[in-house]
């Protein structure tokens, strides 16, 4: 009886196992059959690609380009065009306002060798800000791109005017606290690539999944609507964007442990005004890691948006965009 039992359950987990690779299988032939765009061509025509460090940045641009600026970065799947109101708030409020795609996202070149760690990331925004020639511009990270943002501060904060973070998810150690290494089984599933590609391919780049991954991030569901949904699909169908994002995601998952921007004492010798825009909703990152980085910064502060969640410049566009250009009357002349 009991091999019996032990023969079936074997069986049963062979067949599980083979139905779900051959779905996984079904995905990853879908995502190859959808991402036939060329980035270069699929852009919007408005937009301009500057070479960056190791890569071609593709940027949208809104107000004069006299006025001071002020650089978006956005996080995990979003990409220049998500910013796209804030930017014209910021525009009319007397600012140029650049936003750029930060590889694998968006339009921008995905580098080869895949180099995906925040030191890289950040070595291209900074190299960003040298091939537009922006003086001493203002930063605003999001999300996972605060990351890099940090890093291109901390690379050179004297040719920066003003930080400014949104929800970020900068993964700030504890004092004494070793860097993380990650879990031995993730590090080893994310090596195998058609493993890892298959997984990306039925939920990160699906369009079917775009909807509910947005979700989970924000407060309101009805904030996903058919028109923003439609902006983050939009550079999915770019040729290789799911083998990019297999090679992106050890990055988000199992971060560099060098990375400055997670070091504690680097954000304590930032002499610049930094500023937290945080939803007091979020629950990716919550409000008390907007609260850490104001307390180890020395010119910080905190603004609060009170039932906003993760991804405030969609949630409540308004809301977000009266604090944003209120802190920015305050950053720049």
């Amino acid at each position: 009886m009991i091999r019996r039992l032990a023969r079936w359950t074997f069986r049963a987990t062979l067949a599980v196992l083979a139905i779900l690779a051959i779905a996984l299988a079904v995905m990853r032939a879908q995502a190859l059959r959808r991402e036939t765009a060329i980035a270069a061509e699929a852009a919007p025509s408005a937009g301009r690609f500057f070479r960056a460090h190791d890569v071609d940045v593709f940027t949208q641009e809104r107000g004069d380009p006299s006025r001071p600026a002020v650089v978006f970065v956005h996080g995990t799947g979003a990409w220049s065009e998500t910013w796209l109101p804030a930017m014209d708030a910021v525009a009319a409020a007397g600012f140029r306002a650049i936003a750029l795609d930060l590889p694998p996202f968006g339009y921008s070149q995905r580098p080869e060798p895949p180099r995906y760690d925040k030191q890289e990331q950040g070595r291209r925004i900074a190299a960003l800000l040298d091939a537009m020639s922006l003086e001493r511009p203002i930063l605003v990270g999001h999300s996972f791109g605060g990351g890099p943002t940090v890093e291109a501060v901390l690379a050179d904060p004297e040719r920066i005017r003003a930080l400014i973070l949104v929800d970020a998810a900068l993964g700030i150690r504890e004092d004494g606290q070793a860097p993380a290494s990650g879990s031995s089984l993730v590090r080893g599933l994310l090596s195998v690539g058609p493993v890892r590609d298959a997984l990306v391919a039925a939920f990160l780049t699906n369009p079917r999944f775009t909807r509910r991954l947005l979700q989970s991030f924000v407060a309101e569901p009805a904030v996903a609507t058919d028109a923003r949904v439609a902006i983050y699909q939009r550079p999915l169908s770019v040729r290789g964007t799911t083998r990019s994002f297999g090679q992106w995601l050890p990055a988000l998952v199992l971060p560099d442990a060098r990375a400055r921007s997670e070091d504690p004492a680097q954000y304590a010798r930032l002499r610049l005004p930094v500023v937290a825009v945080w939803g007091d909703r979020d629950t990716v990152t919550p409000l008390d890691q907007g609260k850490r980085v104001v307390s180890l910064v020395p010119e910080a502060r905190l603004v609060v948006l009170p039932g906003i969640a993760h991804i405030p410049q969609i949630e409540d566009a308004d809301a977000f965009n009266r604090a944003l250009v209120g802190v920015l009357g305050g950053l720049a002349p």
